[in-house]
């Protein structure tokens, strides 16, 4: 898994805030990836100011769309 944060997120502090938050709420969904799944993460500049559950149902909504494109049934995140 990994993480792209761009400079348009924000600062080097900022930056890496975002990636610590992404870290954290990716690590309770990696059960719902097969595996030997290589994900890529790309954070956008609202991520910067987002809310803790706002930032974890986009990154749920993104999931899921990755993996309906791979072919693979969304699972519920419990």
């Amino acid at each position: 898994m990994g993480f792209i944060v761009a400079r348009s997120v924000g600062g080097a502090v900022v930056r890496n805030l975002v990636k610590r938050r992404l870290r954290a709420h990716m690590s309770t969904r990696l059960g719902r990836l097969s595996d030997g799944s290589q994900l890529v993460v790309r954070a956008l500049p609202p991520a910067a100011s987002a809310r803790g559950a706002e930032l974890a149902a986009d990154l749920d909504s993104a999931l899921d769309a990755a993996l309906r494109r791979c072919g693979q049934a969304p699972v519920m995140s419990s």
